[in-house]
């Protein structure tokens, strides 16, 4: 019985908590990060000051959370299985650009660039729980690969930058500016096979060989 009842309270936690990170997003946008208060958010999720404040103490904490929960699905996914780069890429490239296509992650990064001027530290939130944590499993698969032989990369953290900016820069960066910008899912398809095909083109080995030191 014990074990149903801690189950059923975390599951209302996680509920309560997937509401107070949907309002703050919400009046982030609309309101600005310093006009939005903890007690608006709480009165916006329909929750508690105290359940607000048990869960997150900080405006600061709460925008951690936004990030590090809109980067999360990311994380838990394994890294493909090395020896065939043009399928790990491409398994890599799909997650990456339907992660970019989530309303959340734009809505995230118009938070960031709005208040840059006055809070510069949401944008290192952005970064160091976001962003880098991400780029570094992209970034690990690459270097594995390269200890296989089936990529000759003698910096990789360029190596990664380029295979994800070949996607972001179609299937995301516009979204911020145009309204009505959209990507069909063939699109993305292109999109991410293309990336696949000049990254190879440039990194691919034919076969293993002798690699310069990383």
């Amino acid at each position: 019985m014990s074990g149903s009842v801690t189950t059923y309270h975390q599951r209302v936690a996680q509920e309560k908590r997937a509401l107070i990170v949907k309002a703050a997003t919400a009046l982030f946008l609309e309101l600005g990060y310093d006009r939005t208060s903890l007690a608006r958010i709480a009165e916006s999720s329909g929750v508690s000051r105290a359940t607000l404040f048990k869960q997150f103490p900080t405006k600061a904490a709460l925008f951690d959370a936004i990030v590090t929960e809109s980067w999360a699905t990311a994380d838990e996914e394994a890294p493909p299985p090395t020896g065939d780069v043009v399928d790990g890429l491409g398994i890599i490239g799909r997650r990456y650009a339907e992660l970019l296509g989530r309303a959340q992650m734009t809505d995230l990064f118009r938070i960031v660039i709005a208040e840059l001027p006055r809070f510069p530290e949401l944008a290192h939130a952005q970064f160091s729980h976001g962003k880098m944590p991400y780029f570094e499993s992209v970034r690990s698969y690459l270097l594995a690969e390269h200890e296989a032989g089936t990529v000759l990369v003698e910096d990789v953290e360029l190596a990664a930058t380029q295979f994800l900016g070949m996607i972001s820069n179609y299937v995301f960066w516009p979204a911020l500016l145009v309204p009505d910008w959209a990507v069909s899912a063939e699109r993305v398809t292109q999109v991410v096979d293309e990336a696949v095909r000049t990254f190879t083109a440039r990194y691919a080995t034919q076969g293993p060989r002798p690699r310069p030191r990383l």
